[in-house]
């Protein structure tokens, strides 16, 4: 990799200034295990931050970030997916954007780093899954007889290749934490409507409809990335797992740390970064 390649940091994009400085302590973390420096660019929706509400420091997008970058007559890009799977702002908006910048400034090279699971949603990286299970481990009560029921949770999808990522991580999981637990099962946030989405269910919110173990508490392993709207303190899994509690039988709802809290995803996504910059010297 050459010494002047721009390599970014992305994630989905959110309006809420969390998740923009999680994003920057993640590619600051990643900097300094790698040795290079890691920009934190997100795809959408972080640039309207009021950039008061960031420390000062506005936040950028791919497609501005990149202009920018051709302006200054940078041409080796690194794109280092912040997704678990491959989401189609990966597999079809990314490439979109890459596509508008080269009609507007002539050739550049770019090579988008395999997303978090690796190369293939059928074989995820098991790490995901360990990561999962610190979380879930750190919320197990050794001194309380009962075994939790857990549920790993996503945000739901409109592509069956993301859903299969769900569910294999599941089976991951499950097999990972055993009999301390009293069962795991895949759940997403929403889904759409139709029944071409069916294969979302169940949802989180119809969670006590469906699990017959009888456990009386729920861990919710949060197979999320970085807080926002959906995730984190106050947002729409939250809002979900209170009216769950209401309408179930669970006496006790825990949701677990996101995935980006853990220290271990760095390892994961400098092994994404390595095998990236493997590919483009022999490119």
């Amino acid at each position: 990799m050459q010494a002047t390649t721009e390599i970014y940091l992305i994630d989905n994009g959110s309006l809420r200034p969390q998740a923009t400085f999680s994003l920057r302590s993640l590619a600051a973390a990643l900097s300094k295990r790698v040795g290079v420096t890691v920009q934190a660019v997100s795809l959408l929706h972080s640039h309207k931050i009021d950039s008061a509400k960031l420390d000062g420091i506005p936040a950028t997008i791919v497609k501005r970030r990149m202009r920018e970058a051709l302006a200054e007559g940078k041409r080796d890009f690194v794109l280092l997916p912040l997704f678990l799977g491959p989401s189609r702002a990966i597999t079809d908006y990314v490439p979109q954007v890459l596509d508008e910048l080269h009609k507007e400034s002539g050739d550049f090279n770019v090579t988008i780093a395999d997303t978090l699971c690796g190369p293939s949603v059928e074989q995820p990286d098991p790490r995901l899954a360990e990561l999962l299970a610190d979380h879930v481990r750190s919320h197990l009560d050794s001194a309380d007889s009962a075994r939790p029921m857990v549920t790993l949770v996503d945000h739901g999808t409109p592509a069956p290749i993301v859903n299969q990522l769900r569910n294999t991580v599941a089976s991951q999981l499950k097999m990972l934490l055993g009999d301390e637990v009293a069962g795991v099962i895949a759940s997403s946030m929403e889904r759409r409507d139709g029944p071409e989405f069916d294969f979302n269910e169940p949802l989180l919110e119809r969670l006590g409809e469906v699990i017959e173990t009888g456990a009386t508490s729920l861990i919710v392993a949060m197979f999320f990335l970085l807080p926002g709207r959906h995730a984190g303190e106050g947002g729409d899994v939250a809002e979900i797992c209170e009216g769950l509690r209401e309408q179930s039988g669970f006496e006790s709802i825990q949701t677990t740390a996101l995935l980006g809290e853990h220290p271990g995803l760095v390892e994961i996504l400098a092994d994404r970064l390595e095998a990236a910059r493997c590919r483009t010297k022999a490119g």
